[in-house]
């Protein structure tokens, strides 16, 4: 019995904004049949998740972007001024380049496609709440290819002409592929057998190395220059 209540506070508080019932209700019995996910509510737009999410404190939310009243981006931007600390997934039928781009702007933490398989979107939610990262291969390769747009962010030629000027070490390689791949710094520390504030100092070279500010646009160089494949080649 004492361990119910450590079980509870466990679990992963999720909400759901789309504007299909269908979409909510089958996203709500997928997800709580996994034993660290509890769906604590829904909206049908924008406006009504505002109206919600303070109350509801989620931890992570879905957020469709085709939605009446508020859209996914209106409602991005308009969480920026409540108090909630949710990390958003953009759940979206779209292949909108430009959207994808403005959702990561607004500080979604992910993107995933409808079509995806039931078990990622479980694994993205999983991930984005230990503060990670989600992008699949079409949603990475196409942001990538906007935020490679010159003068759009760091991951233009700035990072290239950086990552020329100092290469990368051979463990400083591993870590950017691990980071690509969606670890953590605890779990990369462990997997490497080195300290978590190692992996910091790592990264703080990496990010001076090539020019990028954040986890995402390191990510996203990695993945465009398929360095994230290395460790799984191995």
């Amino acid at each position: 019995m004492s361990d119910q209540p450590e079980t509870e506070a466990r679990k992963i508080r999720v909400m759901i904004a789309d504007d299909h019932p269908i979409v909510r209700e089958g996203l709500r019995k997928l997800l709580n049949l996994e034993d660290d996910i509890d769906v604590v509510g829904a909206a049908a737009d924008g406006r009504e998740l505002i109206e919600r999410v303070e109350e509801l404190m989620p931890d992570v939310i879905l957020l469709d972007l085709r939605m009446p009243n508020l859209d996914g981006l209106g409602a991005l931007q308009t969480l920026q001024h409540t108090s909630s600390k949710a990390r958003v997934i953009i759940l979206t039928a779209s292949e909108d380049k430009n959207e994808f781009v403005q959702a990561m702007k607004l500080g979604c933490s992910g993107i995933v496609l409808k079509q995806t398989s039931a078990d990622l979107i479980v694994k993205s939610i999983r991930k984005v709440y230990a503060g990670e990262i989600w992008l699949d291969s079409h949603t990475t390769a196409a942001v990538m290819r906007q935020f490679a747009a010159p003068g759009e962010t760091s991951l233009g030629p700035t990072a290239s002409k950086a990552r020329e000027r100092s290469p990368l070490s051979t463990r400083e390689r591993e870590i950017v592929a691990l980071v690509a791949q969606g670890y953590k710094n605890k779990e990369m520390a462990e997997k490497m057998f080195i300290s978590e504030q190692t992996v910091k100092n790592h990264l703080h070279n990496i990010f001076d190395k090539l020019g990028v500010s954040d986890r995402l646009e390191l990510a996203l160089y990695a993945i465009h220059k398929g360095l994230h494949l290395q460790q799984n080649e191995r």
